[in-house]
């Protein structure tokens, strides 16, 4: 067996601009799965406030316990079934990032309740108010021991977003897909999508490695 890797060095602008889509996808699914995910993480801090915390908790079983392809489909051909039609790459953002928060917000919620409870209570004692406590003093430390989760489900959501090119978004793997159309060399360029899926993991990874010795080194985690 020959394999010819020409057609993927020939079409590489093809693929370097299906590489940058995919990491721009990534970083925007990132910062709303963060945001949703840090919500619904204090959200389910305390049983005692139902409404919150049933919503949190039903949001959490939803996206959980239904694959991503799913919920991609139903965003991208359920939502004009009711008149509103969204840009593919809207779609991918929202499936993704909304999948992905139902992870990070497990990670905020561990995150915050590894602080010690006296932080708080000193907090309040300062005068402060529950909110006031939460985001000046209990937030900034949990932040910091949510950094190497929050890097996993980075990585995860790299890999997952290959699902968007069944989107049409003409991510990395859709500019692949394009190029097997053409030269019939599926084996050589699914290899040569996963080596730059491969690389842009392994460079998250190593960036994420420097950031938590950095951290260590200064006293900031254990």
């Amino acid at each position: 067996m020959n394999l010819d890797f020409t057609p993927a060095f020939t079409d590489w602008r093809a693929l370097l601009s299906g590489a940058t889509v995919t990491v721009e996808v990534t970083i925007c699914a990132l910062l709303l799965s963060c945001l949703l995910g840090l919500l619904i993480g204090i959200g389910r801090l305390n049983p005692q406030r139902r409404m919150v915390y049933g919503i949190s908790s039903v949001y959490l079983s939803c996206f959980r316990g239904t694959p991503l392809l799913v919920q991609l489909f139903i965003w991208f051909f359920g939502l004009p079934r009711f008149g509103l039609l969204l840009p593919a790459f809207a779609c991918g953002v929202l499936g993704l990032g909304m999948y992905s928060a139902s992870y990070v917000s497990e990670i905020v919620r561990g995150a915050i309740q590894s602080v010690d409870k006296g932080q708080m209570e000193a907090a309040r004692s300062l005068g402060m108010s529950g909110r006031q406590a939460m985001f000046k003093i209990i937030l900034p430390q949990a932040f910091v021991r949510m950094i190497p989760p929050l890097g996993n489900e980075f990585i995860s959501l790299i890999k997952n977003s290959a699902l968007v090119s069944l989107l049409t978004i003409h991510d990395l793997m859709h500019e692949g897909q394009k190029i097997i159309s053409v030269s019939y060399r599926s084996l050589e360029i699914y290899l040569v999508i996963a080596v730059i899926y491969w690389l842009m993991t392994t460079f998250v990874t190593m960036a994420l490695r420097s950031v938590e010795l950095r951290l260590k080194a200064g006293g900031m985690v254990q």
